[in-house]
Parts: C-alpha cells; structure tokens; sequence
C-alpha cells in the first residue's frame, strides 16, 4: 500500500507557461496571437525519460480548469491558481505536502514548457483538441459530501423501468478507481466495471467509486500517516445512506472486493442494507495476511524481520527502524493505518450481519486463497459460499502458475470468470433483487 500511494503522489503538478512570440501578420491576428485563449480541451505529455506520461487537460474559463492522467488513475482533479497575462499562463494542483509546477509558453492552439516538482525538471507540450478527450463525462455520477472533500460515484442503471435494485460496489486497497485498475499494476483490467454491466443485463443498478486518491476522487486524497481505516468506513456509510433515501432503488446489496469486502461488512452492519456479497475478501485480519503473504515472498532472514514489525503494529506500536527491504510494506507513514487495520478480525465482523449473505472467492487466487472465504463460511454457517473454479484476485479467469496469473492483472479483454455472474446474479434473484420492469416481465410470462 504504501508503495502504491508513494507512486500517486510522484505524478501530481502544477502547471504555467511563459513566453512570447512577435510575429503577426494582420491587426486582428496580431491580437489572437498575442493574448490566445486557452479555453477548451489539451491532450499532451510530461516527457518523463522512457516514460511519457500522458495528461488531458480541460479549461472551461481563465480561472476553471481540470486535469486527468489516465495512467495513474487520475480524473479531472480540479486546477488552482490559474492565471493568464498574455500568452503566460499559470496553475497549479493543488495537493498536501507537495510542490509542483509548470512554466513554459502559450502559442495559438499549442501550449509547453518546464514542469517541476520538489525540484526535479522535466519539458512538458500539450496541443488543444477539438473534444474532450476524458470519458468521465460519459458516466453518469452521484456525489456525497464529507469533512473530508467531495466523493463521486458512477452510477450504472438498467434500461427502462424506474425503481431498482441497487449495488454498492466497494473497490480493494491502495488508489484503486471504480473500475478496479490501480496505477501499481501498471495496466487495466477493468474487472469492476464489467461486474456492473453484468448486474445491469439483470435489472441490477450499481453505484462504484473510487478511492480517495483515485479518478475523480483524487482530490479528496489524505495524506497517508493520518490516514486510517475507519476513513474508509466511513466512507462507504455516506454511500449506503445516499442510496438508501433515493427512492429509485428499491434494495440495497453491499458488494465488497478484497479490502472493500471488510469495509462492506462494517458499514452494512450498522447501515441496515438488504444483502451482503463478500468479493475475495480475507476471513483473517490483515497481519495474519501479510504474514501469510510474506513468508511466500521473502527469504528467511527478512520475513523473520517482518513477522516482529507485524507483533509490534499488532500491540499498536510504531517501529521507525524498518530495514530498507521492507520500507516498500512498512514505511512508518502507513504503520497507523496498518495498526487501524488489525483491529478488525473479518471472521468476527461477518457473524454480526443479519441480512442474506454470499461469500465468493477464486480457486486460483493468488493473494486471497480460497480457504479465507472457507474461513468465513465457518464464522456464519448460513451464508452461501461460491468457489468459482480458476477465478483470480481480479476476477478473470487465470492459470494457478504465478507470473501468468499476474499478467490477467493489465488485461482488460478478459471477460469475468464464468460461474461469478450467475452465481451472484441467482444470489440476488433468490432474495428478491430484481427491478420493476423484470418484475412485470416474469408476470406476465406466468399469465
């Protein structure tokens, strides 16, 4: 985890440019050229050495304006500081802690310079589009308001009707978006996504976001030493109140993946929701899943290190000394969190639901093993369990053998296992989890 919002906090910018160009050819153009609007769409790169990184940049006035990275998950983070004096422009984005920034020139329908943060340089060019190049807009999005900043969530509803079910789909750790890709993968797979558009051909709607520090939730990061687990609690309460008083939706079904399958459990406890579906979610806490996750990838001398950090976070101690080895798992930034963390035992937290219950996990995965979904059958007998045969952490198909298994991780053309859809889907169908229209339909197939 702390690898992973490390790599986030690397790409976030402030942008300017300076500059100016004395050609002019007529009175008129001499004005366009000189005081150039930077109104509208960019698409362009920081020239990072072997590694453009691509940036969508949107400016609907001089003073309103938006970024998205696509690969760093990063969607429409909102510019501040804009500023334009001919052809100089200026803006920032804004984030904790960070420095960062851009200079260079305005020319007509291009726009490049320096970018800079915490003093590294690098050149950066966009050129303005005639579209918008992000695909946000296409998505319809419903928010909630917090201490902590703005959340969004896509929301997905089926064809005709007016009055359905509904899925609240929580993502897995680190900066992961709504769609189930984090930037540490290094490529999509789409997994969340296709999950929703498969509830939707059933008269299923859902709602996902993303994690903070993620898509369009990237502003309402915090920062990772006061960063806790509860946040993310928290977080799925706002949206399960959210759903719950609009009166489109008629139940509400709270699916958890990975991490997001504790988070579920706490925030369906309290909030009363009318199902629950567990997503390749532990059945241990989570230092008994680190060890367990450790002691396969580590040598001896270095898991043995690991396993005294983990007792120490375990009593809700810090340790400052971590070898460097192990910084990439244990930076002291993300040791609090860790601690918040343990303090929840998922087999305990699943028997306090009362409402309907499905337990799904992969027979090929490789970081949450099926015997962790056995772990929580144990602890709640009369929830259904569902091992879907060569299913991995992502939710496709995969070979057991690890590095091939890893690679459907940046696949997005993988479709979902086959059995995970119409497991859940007779799940949902057998608690009632079906939308007006379906409704009518079965009706009348009966008259």
């Amino acid at each position: 985890m702390g690898k992973t919002l490390k790599l986030f906090f690397l790409i976030m910018l402030i942008f300017s440019t300076v500059g100016c160009n004395k050609e002019m050819k007529t009175d008129g153009q001499n004005a366009s050229n000189q005081n150039p609007s930077i109104e509208g769409n960019w698409k362009g790169e920081i020239k990072i050495p072997n590694q453009p990184l691509e940036i969508l940049v949107e400016f609907k006035n001089e003073k309103t304006g938006a970024i998205s990275i696509p690969a760093q998950g990063v969607e429409d983070f909102s510019l501040a500081d804009i500023k334009k004096d001919g052809k100089d422009v200026s803006f920032s984005m804004p984030l904790p802690g960070q420095s960062i920034k851009f200079k260079g020139e305005l020319k007509d329908k291009t726009m490049s310079g320096t970018f800079t943060q915490q003093g590294q340089h690098f050149p950066f060019h966009l050129e303005k589009t005639n579209k918008r190049e992000s695909k946000a807009d296409q998505e319809n999005f419903l928010s909630v308001e917090t201490p902590t900043g703005k959340l969004y969530g896509s929301l997905l509803t089926p064809d005709g009707g007016t009055k359905y079910p509904v899925a609240l789909i929580i993502p897995g750790s680190g900066p992961t978006d709504r769609n189930g890709n984090s930037p540490a993968l290094g490529g999509k797979n789409n997994s969340l996504k296709m999950l929703a558009e498969a509830l939707k051909k059933h008269g299923i709607a859902s709602v996902r976001y993303d994690k903070r520090g993620a898509g369009k939730n990237a502003q309402a990061v915090i920062p990772q030493k006061d960063m806790r687990f509860g946040q993310n609690v928290d977080d799925a309460k706002k949206w399960l109140d959210k759903l719950k008083q609009d009166e489109r939706f008629s139940k509400v079904v709270v699916i958890g993946h990975s991490e997001g399958s504790l988070v579920g459990m706490l925030a369906a406890e309290k909030n009363n929701a009318d199902a629950f579906i567990s997503l390749a979610g532990a059945g241990h806490s989570i230092d008994q899943v680190l060890k367990q996750q450790l002691k396969a990838s580590l040598p001896q001398d270095q898991y043995h290190k690991s396993e005294s950090i983990l007792g120490q976070l375990k009593q809700g101690e810090t340790v400052n000394d971590v070898p460097g080895s192990l910084k990439s798992v244990f930076n002291p930034s993300v040791q609090p969190y860790y601690i918040s963390w343990m303090k929840y035992d998922p087999a305990k937290e699943i028997r306090k639901l009362n409402l309907p219950a499905l337990i799904i996990n992969g027979k090929h995965d490789i970081q949450v093993p099926a015997s962790e979904a056995e772990t929580l059958k144990k602890a709640k007998p009369e929830a259904e369990l569902l091992l879907v045969d060569k299913m991995n952490h992502v939710l496709k198909e995969a070979p057991a053998e690890r590095e091939a298994n890893l690679k459907t991780y940046t696949d997005p053309s993988l479709p979902l296992a086959d059995g995970l859809e119409s497991g859940m889907v007779e799940f949902l169908q057998k608690h009632n989890f079906k939308s007006e229209i379906i409704k009518k339909a079965a009706g009348q197939a009966g008259e």
